[in-house]
């Protein structure tokens, strides 16, 4: 190994102590000095200008101003805080400027953006005595206002004869914001008197006042009339930035006092953002735009002519530089090229320069400077430092920062060893990697054992010191060692080769076909060398399979089989399935194809077309086959009156697979169809095309006639005819009605009547000369718009009977309570075989009414309930027969009285004693009022709780013992019993389950029920109380 010489060893010891230390980095700013406007009427007379940088080693900080570098040391009026700039008593003169910030380490010097720093003032003015204006009246006058040096944003007034509120402007009367001059328009004799400008700096908030400017109107000559003339206007080209707001000052002098107006020179509209301020004539536009944009004209006007003048606003597209690209800290080797690039965009496109270390970098020698583009070859350490791209233009500026580190070192292997073992299958390619750091690049060389490779046959070593070896054999097992050598030293690292035998799938998947719902499994097996274990992996169609999210996939086997079972197979399992082997020397892979037979997908493009009143033609193309031919297609329809899909006729019968066309047959005239197709293949039956548009066949004369003709009934003299009418879908055509036909039995001449009405499915024949239950011979027929169609099955009905001629005899009625009365008759015998009495009506009314207002009951039986009268009330009762052609004759009135009513009181004072199985109840007896109906006895209602069995029991006492089941809730109720019906009810009495032998209770009578229980067990005595009486 080559001997170092001593400052080779010098620079390697300190090159590695800097490397070893990561932290250690030049300067960077975290905060740079911004232009600044501080005004001087503050009481702080200290000014800040920051600045702050970090890096390690800390960096120390100078300042410079316009150019000149700032010594603290013999200006007292400046001191460093850290790395801030503190200016004492500033001066606006002397202080003002442009400053930079320079901080510095040992790595190198960066300087910061330039910062302008001005300070707001406004001296006073002069004390000097203004000269006397003397003007005439109806003349115009300008009064100067002169104002004193100053800086900041500044703000014109004038007072008037010392007023202390500032003279107010109007359309004669103007004060311009950029001269601070007063225009009068026009002078009138008020306008005599002394006129001072007073200026106030809107930073500083400080104000002064001119010296009085006396103003003497002369009333002997009065000045005539004349134009206007403009003698305040804006510059003739203006430009506005984007977003700012531009104001407009115009006045004119003139006699009258002209008027002021804004218009734009191309004619179009001014935009409705824009601010006139009718009484001064000022404009401003806020927010500038592109359209905002072109010439102004301001036009002054009176009696004697106009003015114009006209100014160009021209739009100034300026945006803010920005980086798109900045600098990226550089750690390079010795002898390496360098290039940096900084980007920066905005308007106007910015112009580059570099610094390092603060300095101007120009192209010299190795160093190549084009706009922002850097370039340094074959780097030394001297190049190292700090280095600075600026992007510049009139409106700003931008700095990038980084940092080049040159490194010189001897190759090290420390984080980049050669690869301690590598495995490689017999046959295959290994490629082992020498990366070692180094500066300047070492040069590599590879030994195998004590023999030095070189590049032959199967054996390659690469530009970048790869060792590459093809076509692996037992004999190339071994250690590898790779030697990196530069003019700072050498290294080396070394590496074994492990051999295995290659992996072979023994047993691949072969291409298959199945059909939809069955299941399969795809084998994988192979062979491999004992030491390696292989692992599996499928791919359907480029993706692998996810075990977890696919249902119909599983792997199974295991060791060196990876067999894939799919189960319930789908149409979409269609592809090609790769098993791909890993494993740590070799990956292996087999391929095989699966075929999804299934259904047919659904025929596309189904037309109908030539229809008739029974037939269609319909057209269609296939679908896919899903990898089965299609052997038949099947046609459906659906009209609004069938359910769902049924399956029509066509011609030919069975339409085969190859053709697709076929004529639809038997269908019904005008009636709107839609047709769909369904392809039939040897898996089975596939989806349904799209359903074709709706479509009406053309109209027939009908060919369904009415079924179910009978009649009967009606009233006397009438022939009554009924049938069921025929279905929509069977009328074949618009305008359908019905032709009924009817004849006396034995009578050759029909009787013939049209009803125009698919609707209508009963014919009323009135003729008084009928006689009752005469014999009849009916039929209907049907037409339409087209045509007639066939009549019905000839029937024989019977003519109305008459109305019943008796009354019903022996009509009798009791009262059952104060709202019922049973009403019974003997039914009225019928006069022949044929006549049929179908029930009875029953009237009645109340006996005291003035005008007789009948309720009726139709009942079938001879009896009837009559229920919801009124008590205390007598009743007259009728009843008259009722047959198919109406009532006959009323029986003689009867009267009835209903029972007086029950008693509105409820049992009261209930008391109850629960013993064991046993309740023993006690109540007050109820007392009947002189129109109350007598208590006859009592009925007791309990039950378990309130969904238990109810047990009813009456009692003509006013006590009751009742045996019930132990240990359960109880529900009784107790109501009277009289003539008139049951009375009020006591409400319900709740009688709780009790663990004691014995227990008692009572109810006391009041408007809201409440229960007391006292409850006697095991010497425990409780009492509840809720209310009391």
């Amino acid at each position: 190994m080559k001997m170092m010489l001593p400052w080779e060893l010098l620079v390697l010891l300190s090159l590695k102590e800097c490397l070893a230390d990561n932290a250690r980095h030049g300067p960077v700013f975290t905060q740079e000095p911004s232009d600044s406007i501080f005004p001087m009427s503050s009481g702080d007379k200290l000014v800040f200008i920051n600045c702050k940088a970090k890096g390690n080693p800390p960096p120390h900080y100078r300042w410079k101003v316009d150019g000149r570098d700032i010594d603290s040391g013999s200006d007292q009026s400046y001191s460093l805080v850290e790395g801030n700039l503190l200016i004492n008593n500033p001066h606006f003169i002397n202080h003002g400027g442009v400053y930079q910030c320079i901080t510095t380490n040992a790595f190198g010097t960066i300087v910061s953006r330039e910062a302008k720093v001005q300070f707001a003032f406004l001296q006073n003015f002069s004390q000097k005595l203004r000269n006397t204006v003397t003007v005439r009246e109806g003349q115009a006058v300008v009064l100067l206002c002169g104002p004193p040096p100053h800086y900041g944003e500044i703000k014109y007034s004038w007072v008037f004869n010392g007023n202390r509120s500032f003279l107010q402007q109007d359309a004669r009367r103007f004060i311009s914001q950029r001269t601070g001059n007063l225009y009068v328009a026009k002078v009138e004799a008020t306008d005599a008197g002394n006129y001072t400008c007073v200026v106030r700096n809107m930073m500083t908030n400080a104000t002064v006042f001119s010296s009085p400017t006396p103003v003497v109107v002369r009333g002997d000559v009065v000045m005539g009339e004349y134009e206007p003339k403009i003698e305040v206007q804006f510059p003739d080209t203006l430009y506005v930035s984007k977003g700012s707001s531009v104001k407009l000052e115009c006045f004119a002098l003139g006699n009258p006092v002209p008027s002021i107006s804004w218009r734009r020179a191309d004619g179009n509209p001014l935009p409705g953002k824009i601010k006139i301020n009718h009484s001064t004539g000022d404009l401003e536009i806020p927010y500038f735009r592109p359209e905002d944009a072109g010439v102004y004209e301001c036009v002054a006007e009176n009696s004697r002519g106009k003015n114009v003048a006209r100014g160009q606003l021209i739009f100034q597209n300026v945006e803010h530089l920005q980086w798109t690209q900045i600098l990226k800290d550089a750690h390079m080797a010795i002898d390496a090229n360098l290039q940096w690039e900084c980007k920066a965009i905005g308007k106007p496109k910015p112009r580059y320069r570099w610094l390092k270390n603060g300095q101007p970098l120009t192209t010299k020698e190795r160093v190549h400077v084009e706009a922002g583009r850097l370039t340094i070859s074959t780097i030394r350490l001297s190049d190292s430092g700090m280095y600075q791209c600026v992007a510049e233009n009139e409106y700003g500026s931008l700095y990038a920062s980084a940092e080049l580190k040159v490194v010189a070192s001897p190759p090290d292997f420390t984080q980049r060893p050669v690869k301690k073992s590598t495995v490689i299958h017999r046959g295959g390619e290994v490629v082992l990697e020498c990366r070692p750091n180094a500066s300047p690049r070492a040069t590599i060389s590879w030994w195998r054992g004590g023999e030095l490779l070189r590049t032959g046959k199967r054996q390659m070593i690469l530009e970048d010191g790869t060792l590459r070896i093809a076509n692996i054999s037992k004999v190339d097992e071994g250690s590898y060692t790779c030697v990196a050598r530069n003019h700072f030293g050498a290294s080396s690292s070394t590496g074994a080769l492990v051999v295995r035998e290659p992996t072979r799938i023994v047993v691949p998947p072969l291409s298959s076909d199945a059909s939809v719902g069955q299941s399969l499994v795809l084998p994988c097996q192979v062979s491999s060398d004992s030491s390696l274990s292989p692992v599996f992996k499928w791919f359907f169609n480029g993706k692998a399979i996810d075990y977890s999210r696919q249902e119909h996939f599983e792997m199974i086997g295991g060791g060196f089989a990876g067999d894939l079972m799919v189960r319930n197979i789908q149409l979409r399992h269609s592809g090609k399935y790769v098993c791909m082997v890993h494993t740590d020397v070799d990956t292996v892979s087999a391929a095989a194809d699966l075929i999804v037979r299934g259904p047919p997908g659904a025929p596309q493009g189904l037309l109908v077309t030539a229809i008739t009143d029974a037939t269609a033609q319909l057209s269609w193309s296939s679908g896919p086959d899903n990898h089965s031919p299609i052997t038949m297609y099947m046609v459906q329809a659906r009209t609004p009156f069938s359910i769902g899909w049924q399956t029509v006729k066509t011609v030919p019968d069975s339409v085969p697979g190859q053709m697709m066309h076929a004529t639809v047959k038997d269908l019904s005239p005008w009636v709107e169809y839609e047709f769909r197709v369904v392809a039939i293949n040897s898996v089975g039956v596939g989806e349904p095309s799209m359903p074709s548009k709706q479509i009406r066949t053309k109209a027939a004369a009908p060919k369904v006639a009415p079924v179910n003709v009978s009649g009967g009934g009606g009233a006397r003299g009438e022939l009554v005819i009924t049938w069921e009418p025929v279905p929509e879908e069977q009328q074949s055509g618009e305008e359908f009605g019905y032709l009924v036909a009817f004849r006396p039995l034995g009578s050759s001449t029909w009787i013939k009547t049209v009803l125009a009405s698919a609707d209508v499915s009963r014919y009323v024949y009135r003729n008084d000369s009928v006689a009752p239950l005469s014999r009849f011979e009916a039929t209907v027929g049907v037409f339409n718009s087209v045509g007639e169609g066939p009549f019905s099955r000839i029937v024989k009905v019977l003519s109305a009977e008459e109305e019943p001629s008796a009354a019903p005899s022996r009509v009798w009625a009791h009262s059952l309570s104060a709202s019922e009365i049973e009403v019974y008759w003997e039914p009225v015998p019928p006069r022949s075989s044929t006549e049929n009495i179908i029930g009875y009506e029953v009237l009645f009314w109340e006996g005291s009414s003035e005008q007789r207002e009948e309720d009726r009951v139709r009942v079938t039986d001879s009896s009837a309930l009559l229920s919801g009268l009124k008590s205390s009330t007598v009743y007259l009762i009728s009843v008259r027969a009722q047959n198919s052609a109406g009532f006959g004759p009323s029986s003689p009135s009867i009267s009835v009285a209903t029972k007086k009513p029950p008693p509105s009181q409820p049992p009261g004072a209930i008391e109850w004693n629960l013993t064991n199985s046993k309740i023993f109840l006690k109540w007050q007896q109820v007392k009947a009022s002189l129109n109350e109906s007598e208590v006859t006895g009592y009925k007791v209602v309990y039950r378990q709780s309130w969904h238990g069995r109810t047990t009813v029991l009456q009692t003509n006492k006013t006590s009751i013992e009742l045996r019930v089941p132990y240990g359960e809730d109880h529900v009784i109720e107790i109501t009277a019993l009289t003539e008139g019906g049951h009375g009020t009810s006591s409400g319900p009495i709740h009688i709780p389950k009790m663990s004691s032998l014995n227990s008692k209770g009572c109810v006391a009578r009041i408007p809201v029920q409440i229960y007391c229980f006292i409850t006697f067990g095991l010497n425990l005595l409780i009492h509840l109380l809720m209310l009391l009486c």
